[in-house]
């Protein structure tokens, strides 16, 4: 299996396909494109078939195996059997079992209508992103042991990623994490769980402005192809392949356990801001999962919504991003939209370039063929099965409310955006199935708002908001953040 940048022209430094390993520990592209494989690779029924009975484990292996051909099978079965445990996925839900990893819940059944919730927060962070960073940390750990190497990771979260990237890299042997968040924009609990880690290769940098000014600093720095080399940057964000395609599996694992035979097919909302999660859904689709429908449900913060409504994808200013009860989808620039727009443009590298080139200088472009637009694919767009919706303030309240009167189960800000949405886009006869992204604890506030009361919470997390907190302060400045990684980064 060999990879492509979205950027790849004659012309390109990213022109020569690379393998898994090479762009594992890279994120961008020297290009500043994004990797995705040369080809997908195809799932036939009969794998579908053999896969109904394998544990989250082994389904993994099965999947990955596709993607990492140039790491030993007997290795990648060793990581993936390590990663996917109920050691590590125990914090699930009264009722369900850990050793299903991402179990279903039937939330309703009615007119023909089914409604599925699939819990991916039963990690040690209690969000989704465990499901691949705790294989990303492994994958690093396993990389760098081979060469005796060093990997200093830069990366920029809006709540969920930075803590999900510091518990899985804590302790790596040749590991540092470097971790950029919006100062005060995240919640008391998410801020507890970065900065309480006191682990001397973990490094929190609180910036003062909102989640895209973060991820601004993240692109620039690798960018920097000189910078980055010299001091060994790597990434895991959502850019990061590897992130990825570990999401592809639980889209396997959710069809499989919603249905009974591959004529069935199912439809999947996705709370979305960044658009890695969805991502992983398209790439599972065009392997040929019978995904009828992929949902992308926002906030206020409504960049993806607006495209999919109307092919305009229009990157907000700082000053126009909403500071929303959903504050880990407070995002204006889809980092894994690139990819899904590759796609969308039938692999053209050159467009593809040119249309996020524009996105920098003109702030987005237009897709939907009007006089004076950028081109006219958004007609492709259902091709690909996308639809999406909107969710706000008070809608994510009332769902709370709801799930919580309705089936005894108290849901975060996210999921409730993504249910939302979801019950406008369901239809008869085909199961849609909504991505948990969180456990409610992780953002209290607003459940005491929603509900009166506060979220259970796991144990080991009863009192995380009092312990000592360690992190610095910093300005948006991409010339201080280089000085105060290489100070650190230094031998």
């Amino acid at each position: 299996m060999h990879y492509v940048s979205t950027r790849a022209t004659s012309a390109s430094a990213s022109r020569n396909p690379q393998e898994f390993s090479n762009i594992l520990l890279a994120g961008l592209a020297p290009d500043g494109g994004l990797y995705l494989p040369a080809e997908y690779p195809q799932v036939s029924s009969a794998e579908l078939d053999t896969w109904r009975t394998l544990s989250y484990a082994d389904l993994a292996f099965e999947i990955l195996r596709k993607f990492a051909t140039d790491i030993p099978e007997a290795d990648l079965k060793i990581l993936v059997s390590k990663t996917y445990t109920p050691q590590v996925y125990k914090n699930a839900r009264a009722g369900d079992a850990a050793a299903d990893i991402t179990p279903l819940r039937v939330l309703e059944e009615a007119d023909g209508k089914t409604l599925i919730l699939q819990a991916l927060s039963n990690g040690p962070t209690l969000a989704f992103k465990d499901m691949a960073m705790q294989l990303l940390g492994n994958l690093f750990e396993y990389t760098l042991a081979k060469d005796e190497a060093q990997l200093n990771i830069f990366g920029a979260t809006s709540g969920d990623t930075g803590s999900a990237a510091e518990y899985a890299m804590r302790g790596k042997r040749g590991v540092k994490v470097f971790m950029l968040s919006p100062h005060n924009k995240m919640s008391q609990f998410q801020t507890a769980q970065m900065f309480s880690l006191q682990d001397a290769n973990i490094y929190n940098i609180a910036v003062e402005g909102v989640f895209d000014d973060c991820q601004d600093m993240v692109k620039a720095v690798s960018n920097d192809l000189a910078f980055k080399a010299r001091h060994r940057i790597g990434t895991v964000n959502s850019i990061n392949w590897a992130r990825v395609v570990a999401q592809v599996v639980y889209y396997f694992r959710g069809y499989l356990a919603a249905t009974s035979d591959n004529s069935q097919k199912v439809s999947f909302t996705v709370p979305s801001g960044n658009f890695g999660n969805i991502c992983a859904g398209h790439i599972a689709r065009m392997m040929g999962l019978p995904i009828d429908k992929l949902v992308a449900a926002t906030n206020e913060n409504d960049v993806l919504d607006e495209f999919f409504r109307t092919g305009v994808y229009r990157v907000r200013k700082s000053a126009e991003t909403y500071h929303t009860s959903s504050p880990s989808m407070d995002i204006s620039k889809a980092s894994n939209f690139e990819r899904f727009i590759y796609d969308l443009v039938g692999r053209d590298a050159a467009r593809t370039h040119a249309l996020f080139t524009k996105v920098e200088t003109h702030g987005g472009f237009d897709l939907s063929g009007a006089p004076g637009s950028d081109g006219d694919e958004f007609k492709l767009v259902r091709k690909y099965g996308f639809q999406s919706g909107r969710s706000t303030h008070q809608d994510r309240l009332a769902t709370i409310r709801d799930v919580e009167d309705d089936y005894g189960i108290t849901i975060d800000p996210h999921t409730a955006d993504g249910i939302k949405v979801a019950r406008e886009h369901q239809v008869a006869g085909v199961p849609m199935i909504v991505l948990e992204t969180a456990l409610a604890a992780k953002f209290n506030e607003i459940i005491l708002d929603a509900l009166g009361m506060d979220a259970v919470r796991p144990a080991g997390f009863e009192n995380i908001e009092a312990l000592p907190q360690k992190f610095i302060v910093m300005g948006a400045d991409v010339a201080a953040m280089k000085s105060y990684i290489a100070k650190n980064t230094a031998l």
